[in-house]
Formats: C-alpha cells, structure tokens, sequence
C-alpha cells in the first residue's frame, strides 16, 4: 500500500522518573524527549519539532513551558501550546497533533508532560520553594489547547465533593449495589483487580512501584495502608506523590523517511475520539455506567475497522478502581483475563500517577509493547475529571488503511438521557450511593451521599455526627431514607 506522505507516525516515546535526584517538571520532560529521540534512533529529530504541546503541570508553574523545552532540546519550534487540567488531555493532545501532521500544519511534534510533586511537597514539608525556572510576564503564555476539566458544579460544592478521592468512591459503592454483592465480595474483586494491576508494574521498567501485591494487602488498612475514602485504601488509590516525565515524538512518514527512523520504529495512531459525561456528577442518570465512554468507545473501534475482541493491548485509565470498572463494562472488556489485562503499566497506583500527564506514559509503553507484537492493535482509554472528559486511541505497527480518522462524538453522547440534579434541595431523600473519608489519623472525618428525591432526580450531601458516620461505615445503608438541609448537611430520618 501506497503510503500518504502525510500520515501521522508515532516514532518515539520516552519515559523518566527523578528518583536520581530533584529535577524540575521541564527538565524532565526534555530528558523523556531525548529518551524518546533515542528511542526513534534519530537525535535529529528533536531539532526539527516545530510545536512543542505539554500537559497541565501541578508542581510548578509555567507561562510557557513549550518554550522552554524547546530551547533545551536545540529546537526553534514555531508553535508551543499548554493544557487545563484532566486526565484525558495527553491522548487528546496526540489525536490533535495527529490531525495537525495529517493537514499539513505541523510536521515534527512533542507531547509530553511531567510532575515534580514528590520533590514539591517535601521541600514544602521543609519550608523552602524550589530554585526553579520562572517565566515573568514579559513571556507570553502558551496557547490553551485543552479546557480545564469542571469539577465544581453547585451541586457538589454544597456537599463538599471536591476531589476525586471522594467521588470515585461513590462510583464505586453504586457498582456493588447495581450488582447485588455484599461490601466483603465486592472489597476482594477491586483488591484481585488492583492485584493483578501492581503484577503487570513489575515487569515494567518505568513503574514506580515494581512490587506485586495480594488482594489481602491491598484491600486491609495498616499503618502504610490506610483509609482513604470507603471502600479505599491507600494502595486503592492514584499514587501522585511521583518525580516522573514522559513525551511522544510525531511526526509525518515523510519526516520519518527523511531523519532516517527505521520502519520498526513506527507505530501508527488510527483514530482517535472525544468525548465527555455530564459535568454535574449529579445529573448523570446513574453512576455506575458512563454513556461517553460507551459511545466514543464504539466509535475509535468503528473508525479503526475492528470490534473489541481485535484489541490485543489495552490500557483503561484507573486513577480508581470504579474508573476501570465502567469502563471495562461499556467496552465490553473482562476485568480479568490474563491473556489481555486491563493495564500496560500497571496503573496510576504502580506504575505512578503524575496528575495529568499518565495516559502519556501508557501510550509511551503501549507503542514499545506493539512494536514487540507487530500487526496488533492496542487501545488507550484517557479521563480527567470525575469519570468526566474522554478520550481513546487506537494504535499499530500497520497503517490505517482511510489515514488517520478524529472525531468529536459529543453530539451522540448528548442524547442520551440524564438526571436532573437538585442542588437545593430540602427535605427527605433515599440513599443512591456512600462514603466516608478519613483523616491522616485514620479516624472518620466526612460521610457523603449521592441520594434520589421524590421527582427521581438527585441530590448530594455530606454528614460529620459520629453516628452517622459509623452507620454509614457499619450498614447497607442503600435506600435508607435521610433528611437533607439547606446547608448541604443531612440525617438518617428517625426510623
């Protein structure tokens, strides 16, 4: 077959951690480049990036970080763009670049990303602020080429919800009760989940956790183990505390013939599709299942010409066990097969979450996996948010026979029917779905519910009195009836 010179390729991919010692996000992210340069066997490559596209970075702030990357890798890039935050954006960011190369608007690109949190937040344990680059203002900020993901609807700010550690929770619980298990059978399937994920970090050489560990340790809490948020322990959640860069090198297969890159190297993007659920939690019309994922899934597989059972190599996003959950079930993936885990790396409890910038070590790693497997198709799954923004990418060593497809399937997703949320709401409720998250002392802090009013629509709440708190942690409270305030604060209704 005739290739379009045009075609977008993906040559190289790199991966880096700062275990070595404190690096600042952008110098890590020029040290993947270069890992990923070498990766493709053409250091030439990296003078000849012409847009340079980050993912959000936490630990430190830039104006323009492209700028400053591509200063370091010897690059004069002619565009430079930056990310809000959400897990989605790295695949969102290379089915960009992909359309870019496609149309003629660029030719080289670097995606990548990298966090320093580990290091921040110890120097900031010690009172002292990292000797890093400071852009002033006389350096204009990078173009935005992703929205911030919303996470702060009204509904959730009256209730407190605001953070993810407290929401996957709430996906979680529904998942049992839509299945009918009792808290210990559910609490042994994420922890055989989460198991087998920490077993696949072991053979990866850029996890930042190369240890295997059972179901039992990671659903018990202990003193390294802790309560997060029922059911969540620690090892059951994202582990951000990381020092780590990944970057993508793409480029047209005109470029690649000229620098030099052997075919071997090449791994095609086939298409890739966007979309996302609501962006109040509360009017999602349940919240065990995600219509985004179900629709935009469907249609990255459609658009590649091939049904889930073609995949080979997958990588879910899973900041949080319900995340794969549902993921997996709107896929129609097994959750276990040993044949085809749900992970390449690991994920973001083992092989490391660096807020944003994960899904771009999994395409990273998936890229090394098919060149090892050539002709096989992988898959990565991207969400940012509260199993909010979507994105999906399906890659292989063989071209895609209509070029490169991108689509935005949002106008599908749209159809399909939601909840109306109640973000006033006063009176008495029934419970949907629970938590309760705890303090670093390991004693209950909060509870919150997720609780459906009269109309059939939803409502949110959180609770502090000890005795709502134990029966939260002690009972099936599902379809208990509660009283909700107008401060957001709720009881059991008095049997």
């Amino acid at each position: 077959m005739s290739l379009d010179p045009r075609t977008p390729v993906l040559v190289g991919g790199g991966q880096v951690d700062g275990r070595a010692g404190a690096r600042e996000p952008v110098d890590l992210i020029v040290a993947a480049a270069r890992a990923a340069a070498d990766e493709a066997g053409s250091e030439k490559a990296l003078e000849l990036v012409d847009s340079v596209r980050l993912v959000g970075m936490l630990s430190w702030r830039y104006r323009d970080p492209g700028a400053l990357v591509g200063a370091r890798i010897g690059a004069t890039p002619r565009h430079t763009g930056y990310t809000g935050s959400g897990g989605s954006t790295p695949q969102v960011l290379v089915n960009g670049a992909c359309e870019d190369i496609a149309a003629g608007r660029a030719d080289v690109v670097l995606v990548g990303g990298a966090e320093s949190w580990r290091t921040r937040m110890r120097e900031r344990a010690r009172g002292v602020r990292p000797d890093w680059t400071v852009q002033d203002e006389s350096v204009a900020k990078a173009e935005s080429l992703v929205d911030e993901v919303p996470m702060r609807s009204v509904t959730e700010q009256r209730a407190r919800l605001d953070r993810p550690a407290y929401v996957y929770p709430l996906f979680e619980q529904a998942l049992r009760v839509g299945a009918g298990r009792s808290t210990e059978a559910h609490r042994a399937l994420i922890g055989a989940l989460w198991s087998g994920f920490s077993e696949v970090a072991v053979s990866n050489p850029h996890a930042w956790t190369r240890r295997g560990y059972t179901a039992a340790e990671i659903i018990t809490p202990s003193a390294d183990n802790r309560w997060i948020s029922l059911p969540y322990t620690k090892l059951l959640n994202s582990n951000n505390m990381v020092d780590q860069g990944a970057a993508l090198l793409l480029c047209s297969v005109e470029a690649a013939a000229r620098l030099g890159i052997s075919r071997d190297k090449w791994v095609f993007p086939h298409a890739g599709v966007e979309a996302h659920d609501t962006f109040d939690i509360a009017e999602r019309a349940a919240l065990d299942r995600s219509p985004a994922i179900r629709v935009a899934g469907a249609r990255v597989l459609e658009l590649s010409g091939i049904g889930v059972d073609d995949l080979a190599h997958v990588d879910v996003y899973s900041c949080f066990p319900s995340a794969v959950q549902v993921a997996a079930a709107e896929l129609g993936l097994p959750l276990r097969d040993s044949r085809r885990p749900l992970t390449v790396t690991g994920g973001l409890s083992f092989a490391g979450g660096p807020w944003n910038n994960y899904s771009t070590h999994a395409i990273a790693t998936l890229a090394t996996r098919l060149r090892e497997s050539p002709a096989d198709y992988g898959l990565i799954t991207a969400n940012g948010g509260y199993l909010t923004k979507h994105a999906f990418g399906v890659y292989r060593t063989e071209p895609p026979k209509a070029g490169f497809r991108r689509e935005n399937v949002q106008a599908l997703v749209d159809r399909e029917p939601t909840t109306t949320a109640h973000p006033d709401f006063v009176g008495v409720a029934s419970v949907e779905s629970w938590t309760v998250a705890y303090d670093r002392a390991g004693a209950p802090e909060r509870g919150f519910v997720a609780a459906r009013t009269p109309d059939g629509g939803r409502t949110l709440a959180s609770a502090v009195h000890p005795d709502t708190l134990a029966r939260l942690i002690e009972v099936d409270v599902a379809g208990a009836s509660i009283g909700v305030r107008a401060d957001g604060e709720f009881e059991f209704a008095r049997e």
